[in-house]
């Protein structure tokens, strides 16, 4: 019954249809005062036997079936048309901020014969972490000499996924690594929004050597906003020669398939202690990561510190058929009161 009562907006209303059977029946106990009186009804007797057979019940049927049909449409009948589905946000923004210097085309971090250039590896795991957080805000910063706003915070997030995917070495120009002007961009971002939590997921491979603002400066103003920063840095903690790449990002091979490498291009390991610091002064957290499942594993743990609960509010539109009854049970009143006048009349 209560899978019924859904599809009615007044539903109380059913609850009187029972009580239509029980007025007919008291109806037909207490009779009605006689119109003609006779010293003995054995001669209308077998007169009107038939004419009862025939009509007795029929009016009291069609007075029965419309009261019925008109309480039903009392009742509101609806049919479902369509469900929606409206997510309240989390309250957690999130900026990732990634590094596109030249030096994230080295293939340190590649694992499983899987040969991938740093920035390719990057993506794949910030993929994993933006599926993992369907109900936060995400937005995405890219930098290289200058920084580049791939995304603004969304919740579109298949966008946001498409326009990760489109990312790639010559995305911006990579001879620099402009660290803190890309986290003044990400606090840009973030310091007006009404959130709960505000987050800065920063991995990069190099020192800043370009931009306008220095990183620690860029880290303390984050902090005044209240904003939490990770820092990751990536690559082996040794200089690395630097892989010879096309136009589009991708790795230049010899005819045996052997990644080819430029003459005299090495690149040196991350300034650790500046990543420490932009961690520190913001309440965040460094980590270091020399492989593809170190830098998984690290995306995880921080996704289990920012945590949050989503609010999901439901809406249906109804279709309403309330008429149909109406009409019905009007029909079926109105065709008792015309055959109680016309053809079916009582005598008086």
């Amino acid at each position: 019954m209560s899978f019924l009562f859904q599809y009615f907006q007044n539903p109380a209303f059913l609850w009187l249809l029972p009580a239509i059977p029980l007025l007919l029946l008291l109806r037909g106990r207490a009779g009605r005062v006689a119109a003609v009186q006779f010293s003995s009804v054995a001669v209308a007797k077998q007169v009107g036997a038939e004419a009862r057979a025939r009509a007795g019940w029929l009016l009291p049927a069609l007075r029965a079936f419309g009261l019925a049909a008109l309480l039903v449409a009392l009742a509101r009948p609806q049919l479902p048309e369509a469900h929606a589905e409206q997510i309240e946000a989390s309250g957690i923004d999130i900026v990732l901020v990634l590094d596109l210097s030249y030096s994230m085309a080295c293939v340190d971090l590649s694992v499983n014969n899987d040969v991938v250039t740093r920035v390719d590896a990057a993506k794949q795991v910030m993929r994993d972490f933006i599926k993992k957080r369907p109900d936060d805000r995400i937005g995405i910063v890219a930098f290289g000499v200058e920084p580049y706003l791939v995304s603004p915070i969304t919740l579109n997030h298949d966008w946001l996924l498409q326009n990760l995917d489109r990312l790639h070495l010559h995305s911006v120009d990579g001879a620099g690594t402009a660290i803190g002007s890309a986290l003044g961009m990400a606090a840009n971002r973030l310091r007006d929004l009404p959130s709960k939590s505000r987050v800065i997921i920063l991995l990069t491979d190099g020192d800043n050597n370009a931009g306008n603002i220095a990183p620690i400066a860029a880290a303390e103003a984050a902090a005044t906003y209240k904003i939490k920063i990770y820092t990751i840095g990536v690559g082996s903690t040794q200089p690395m020669p630097l892989p010879a790449f096309d136009d589009n990002g991708k790795l230049i091979h010899d005819n045996y398939g052997h990644i080819l490498y430029m003459q005299g291009q090495q690149e040196d390991p991350i300034n650790s202690d500046d990543l420490q610091k932009i961690a520190d002064k913001t309440n965040g957290k460094f980590y270091r990561a020399s492989d593809v499942n170190q830098l998984r594993n690290i995306y995880t743990e921080i996704d289990r510190q920012e945590k949050s609960i989503a609010r999901l509010h439901r809406f249906s539109t109804y279709q309403e058929l309330f008429i149909w009854p109406a009409l019905l049970g009007l029909g079926f009143i109105g065709l008792e009161q015309f055959l109680a006048h016309t053809r079916l009349r009582r005598l008086p």
